[in-house]
């Protein structure tokens, strides 16, 4: 190891002189690759095809050692990734280029260190699920993300079984234009499906995803359609017009605090919603109906985690009455989509602090948003009707740990440049999150990160009432009613605390 460690040392004074005189001829910026397989190597070709990029490679990093010392495309692989800050530390470099695009997060995250302690910018391939194409190409470098701490192990995706029941279907997505829906309808697009029609009420959002579909998938025919799924009869003519053979529901109100203080529109939206659109699916004999369900669903605390549970239940009814399969697919928070930590951060962090984060052990279960929807198309494979699947979400992360890799990616310090302050759990709030993902709670797949979910059975004649009187209550706007029905309805139910709810404003008049 002394010997390794030398001739690294040995191979950066050797090239301190060339890299002077790459620089004396111009060079506008100096590189280091990451990696020294395909893709790296695929990198430094074009880097060096385009010469008027500017663009000096210095050398490779690469963690087999069998290749230190060795050349790609006359480029020296100069050391591991663990002799990184070395190498930064001998010459000058103005950029760390990662190509190792299945790398696990522990290595991103010791390149990225590296890096930061010597204040060298650093780009990443993304991994390889995130590309639309097996192309290797310098314009998908893009700056690091926190999403890219989060790397496991590549997925393994039956893409047979996926296109099976996707191919030439018409695909009906409702909650289309967010982030999960959003992102659905573009894996969707790659098997070959005759349509997709993203169901969704708010405009903008459906617009700039037609603009994006219409211009990466010319060959897809994809449908916006603005509605609610509260509107039966709106829904109702979508499914009367599209015929779909495959509905993935995503749409629901899913903010913890926000539905605390709006628990009977929580119940109108996650709940009856859901019927709704269900019950359109059996009546116009949809074959599979994938509803996309929250790790806030278990020993609920909140009343977004409690109608969610319901939704699941209605699923679950509506599979023992129809032809249609139904299943109900559960996983936890998805970094960067809207409402999420992330955004919130990085505004906060923009405004120059401080970042709020409600605890210092606050944990959740993370997951980024293309490997959630794969598993979701996955998920759909593999239920037969009435399972709720849940999705191995790896270990669970501290929000506190997500907000310091934020601030440290924006160059600056936590605790000294941006402060970050602890606010308390909100109204509904866990500290931890639960998945049920050991032996006793869930059932293996034939996929390793999908597992179905043995959940109790429920008395099918009490839900049923409770459900009719739960409609009526929230058409009422009874928040104390319908949050007494939900803990009839859900037995491991049990509210943290009820906010105030609603302030009345007395009138001038």
């Amino acid at each position: 190891m002394d010997l390794l460690k030398k001739l690294i040392k040995k191979t950066i004074h050797l090239l301190s002189s060339s890299l002077r005189s790459l620089i004396s001829r111009g060079a506008k910026k100096t590189v280091i690759i990451v990696g020294a397989g395909d893709t790296g190597a695929m990198i430094l070709k074009e880097i060096q095809k385009h010469t008027e990029l500017g663009i000096r490679v210095l050398g490779l990093v690469d963690d087999d050692k069998t290749k230190l010392g060795k050349e790609v495309y006359d480029a020296k692989v100069l050391g591991t990734t663990q002799d990184l800050g070395d190498i930064l530390r001998g010459y000058p470099v103005d950029e760390v280029i990662i190509a190792m695009p299945k790398a696990p997060d522990t290595t991103i995250r010791r390149i990225i260190n590296a890096s930061n302690s010597k204040s060298v910018k650093t780009t990443i391939f993304p991994a390889t699920f995130e590309l639309e194409s097996g192309d290797v190409s310098i314009s998908h470098l893009r700056e690091v993300q926190v999403e890219d701490l989060l790397r496991r192990e590549p997925l393994r995706i039956a893409t047979d079984e996926i296109a099976e029941y996707l191919e030439h279907k018409r695909i009906l997505i409702t909650g289309g234009a967010g982030t999960i829906g959003s992102e659905l309808s573009r894996q969707v697009a790659g098997f070959q499906p005759d349509l997709i029609a993203a169901f969704d009420n708010s405009e903008n959002n459906l617009y700039r995803l037609e603009l994006e579909m219409r211009q990466k998938y010319p060959k897809i025919t994809f449908i916006p359609v603005i509605g609610s799924i509260q509107d039966r009869a709106r829904v109702d003519q979508v499914f009367g017009r599209l015929r779909p053979h495959v509905v993935f529901h995503a749409a629901a109100h899913k903010h913890v605090p926000m539905m605390e203080y709006n628990p009977c529109e929580a119940v109108k939206n996650n709940i009856f919603g859901t019927k709704i659109v269900a019950e359109a699916a059996d009546r116009y004999r949809v074959k599979r109906f994938v509803l996309i369900s929250t790790d806030k669903a278990v020993n609920p605390t909140n009343v977004m985690g409690a109608t969610k549970r319901v939704a699941e239940m209605v699923v679950q009814y509506m599979n023992e009455h129809s032809s249609t399969r139904f299943m109900a697919v559960r996983f936890g928070n998805v970094l960067g989509s809207d409402g999420s930590v992330v955004p919130l951060f990085k505004k906060q962090i923009a405004e120059g602090g401080p970042v709020t984060v409600t605890h210092p052990e606050v944990t959740r279960y993370f997951m980024t948003i293309p490997e959630a929807c794969q598993l979701v198309l996955q998920a759909g494979a593999i239920g037969e009707g009435g399972e709720v699947l849940l999705l191995d979400m790896g270990e669970p992360t501290k929000v506190k740990d997500i907000a310091e890799d934020l601030i440290r990616f924006s160059g600056y310090e936590p605790g000294r440049d941006i402060e970050i302050k602890y606010i308390g759990l909100r109204p509904g709030e866990k500290l931890y999150e639960e998945l049920l993902l050991d032996e006793e709670n869930t059932t293996a797949t034939r996929h390793e990160k999908i597992h179905i979910a043995n959940l109790a059975k429920y008395d099918v004649d009490k839900f049923t009432r409770i459900l009719a009187e739960l409609e009526t209550a929230s058409q009422e706007g009874s928040d104390e009613a319908v949050r007494f029905m939900l803990e009839e309805l859900v037995e491991t139910y049990h509210p943290a605390e009820t906010p105030a709810g609603l302030v009345a404003v007395a009138s001038d008049s």
